[in-house]
């Protein structure tokens, strides 16, 4: 790799990973706080919406300090693809493609490049080539999109569980009885 290559791989990463971790903080401290975060995770159909929330802080801030280090770059990006197809499927592919009506085209573009910074592996300028653990290459690229795939293939299995047409008039029906918000109404991510 030439200086001119690791110096644009690092530029990438630190991108990607300042993008993520703020991502993660706001999920924390912004808008509706964790528990905001926790409703709009709720009204996607995941379980335990607290726990979502944290685990996507943690995940989050994790996998954008490790992009910003250079260090397991591999599994990093598997981090952010992961998040990226849970938020792709759960939250914006029923909106259909453009970022402006709150499509997928943001987070496709966050996780193609997580993928290609896998294959591409961190660069001469990070902790994995400081440290000689670079994986690079099909295997690097292989550990990110492997890992993902697998994490949120788990994490919905695990805890989506969208209401059906008739739970969701049964909830709006009673909301509008109580006066109350139905679940999803705080949109916060």
């Amino acid at each position: 790799m030439t200086n001119a290559e690791a110096v644009a791989v690092l530029a990438v990463r630190v991108v990607l990973g300042v993008i993520m971790i703020a991502h993660g903080l706001n999920h924390w401290r912004g808008g509706g706080r964790i528990e905001g975060t926790a409703r709009w995770f709720g009204g996607l159909g995941l379980r335990y919406g607290t726990l979502q929330a944290w685990m996507s802080v943690v995940t989050e801030v994790g996998a954008g300090a490790l992009l910003v280090l250079g260090l397991f770059t591999p599994l990093a990006c598997a981090a952010v693809v992961s998040v990226m197809l849970v938020a792709g499927l759960l939250a914006h592919r029923p909106n259909g493609f453009f970022v402006f009506k709150d499509g997928y085209e943001y987070v496709l573009m966050l996780a193609a490049v997580s993928l290609a910074l896998g294959v591409l592996g961190p660069g001469k300028i990070s902790v994995d080539h400081a440290a000689d653990i670079e994986v690079t290459g099909w295997a690097g690229g292989g550990i990110a999109l492997g890992v993902a795939v697998v994490a949120t293939a788990g994490l919905l299995a695990t805890f989506w569980r969208p209401e059906r047409p008739a739970e969701r008039a049964a909830t709006t029906e009673d909301a509008s009885v109580t006066g109350a918000a139905g679940p999803g109404t705080a949109d916060v991510g």
